[in-house]
């Protein structure tokens, strides 16, 4: 009998563990990533990491069999890793590609099966879809051979992928100044691959480093996920304060997404963190080359990319996306609206750990503090205020949703003149102020997401519930 459907979205495949996602359907997705490797690529090594959910380990030792039988070199981390670890591993390893067991910033009760290209980059929408195509309905069509045969014929072997990604974030950052600096970071590990690896770089001088969350807990108390925003940051932030943080730098589950907390431990929102990082790297550090975002991120990037003369490219939501774009036009830096920021001289993903050493070094170098570093930024391109809504959405009211917003024709959202409608990816519209609306379906769960950037605080919300209303599902 053909087992469920498997549908890649944004970044892979994400299920529920148990219900749609079991080993059977791990190993059928492993199966499809091998075809369609072997089509492309040929036989050759390749990569599997995992993370700290329920079962993960598990789940990559079954990918790993899978990826073997088929005439893999199987290099299988021998722990939870951060995903841009696993990027890195890639790269060093001559690999054709990797398989990723993680769900990322998902809830507790899921997991995900993420694939990676020979770059450690994520895989373009076409590739995804040949590899969709390419997993078979049931098991009959998937090639397995036994762990301990794989092992004992050397076909699977487990490594540490931790000392050349310390390495090369140390080739990256000056970090004695951030060690001596005599600060009081608080990192906020949300449970997740991230645990321990500040505190490794910048740990043992006059900074302090205390840890949150830091503990392998695969039920993620204390935030409903391991996704760095509020209220998932709020424990986070209330122990920096508690301890007199000067700032706190929160990773999400898999390592490749920043959250920011500041001195006073309030939230600095990944928009505002996307403008810091691109100061940071323009003005402090004097670097310059394009920019590459998601059109769910701050226009703010708009306004540095004219004031320091480099190219800002923009694509849809998604590092399927933002790493193609990258690699094309040799990107400075890439990011999204979710705090997934990937940097030139580094691998084409998303870096959480990274992203925290440079926020860092930017404290550093300008003796700032980062509601200091803000003001900044502001005095260049005016403050921006941003907020977001994820509404639950049942896949059977989906087609019905979609249909009612492409019916709407709004003039003005939050009594500002729409400039510009942009349908590349969900329905983006620009604003007479430079900020903007967007109404975009997840790709990865039952959810829509209407998100908004404006220039004063008072218009975010009234901005927020027209976009609901444009819907259907307003107040």
């Amino acid at each position: 009998m053909p087992e469920g459907a498997i549908r890649f979205g944004t970044d892979g495949w994400r299920g529920r563990i148990a219900d749609t996602y079991t080993f059977n359907s791990v190993r059928r997705c492993a199966q499809g990533f091998a075809a369609y490797l072997l089509r492309n690529h040929g036989e050759a090594p390749i990569v599997v990491g995992y993370d700290r959910r329920f079962g993960s380990e598990h789940f990559a030792a079954a990918a790993a069999e899978v990826l073997a039988a088929n005439g893999f070199r199987v290099h299988l981390t021998e722990g939870a890793t951060p995903t841009p670890a696993i990027a890195l591993a890639v790269r060093d390893h001559g690999a054709v590609g990797a398989v990723n067991i993680t769900a990322s910033h998902n809830p507790a009760t899921d997991n995900g099966f993420k694939v990676r290209d020979h770059s450690g980059a994520a895989i373009d929408p076409e590739g995804l879809k040949a590899i969709e195509a390419a997993i078979p309905d049931d098991l009959s069509g998937v090639r397995r051979i036994a762990w301990a045969e794989a092992e004992s014929e050397g076909r699977i072997t487990t490594f540490d992928a931790a000392p050349p990604y310390l390495a090369q974030l140390e080739s990256l950052v000056t970090l004695g100044p951030i060690r001596e600096a005599g600060l009081t970071v608080v990192v906020d590990s949300m449970w997740g691959n991230g645990a321990g690896f500040l505190a490794r770089l910048i740990g043992g001088g006059r900074t302090q480093v205390l840890e949150v969350h830091a503990e392998r807990n695969p039920i993620f108390p204390d935030m409903s996920r391991p996704e760095p925003i509020p209220p998932n940051v709020d424990a986070g932030l209330a122990f920096a304060r508690q301890n007199a943080g000067d700032v706190v730098v929160i990773t999400d589950g898999d390592a490749d997404r920043v959250g920011l907390g500041d001195e006073r431990g309030a939230f600095v929102d990944q928009l505002r963190v996307y403008a810091l990082l691109a100061y940071y790297l323009l003005e402090v550090r004097g670097e310059r080359g394009p920019i590459v975002k998601t059109l769910s991120t701050t226009s703010m990037l708009n306004k540095l990319g004219d004031r320091y003369g480099v190219p800002v490219f923009e694509t849809g939501v998604g590092f399927k996306y933002v790493a193609p774009k990258m690699l094309e036009v040799g990107a400075l830096m890439g990011g999204e609206e979710s705090g997934g920021f990937a940097f030139r001289g580094h691998v084409p993903e998303r870096d959480g750990i990274l992203a925290g050493l440079y926020l860092l070094d930017l404290m550093v170098r300008t003796g700032k503090k980062p509601s200091d570093l803000l003001q900044a930024v502001f005095a260049l391109v005016g403050e921006h205020f941003y907020d977001r809504i994820d509404t639950p959405l049942p896949a059977d009211r989906r087609p019905a949703t979609e249909a009612h917003l492409r019916a709407q024709r709004p003039e003005t959202i939050g009594g500002l003149r729409v400039t510009g409608i942009n349908t590349t990816d969900g329905t983006k519209y620009s604003l007479e102020d430079g900020g903007w609306l967007l109404v975009r379906f997840s790709g990865t769960e039952p959810l829509v997401r209407v998100y908004c950037e404006t220039t004063e605080k008072a218009r975010v919300d009234p901005i927020l519930q027209q976009g609901l209303a444009l819907l259907g599902l307003g107040r």
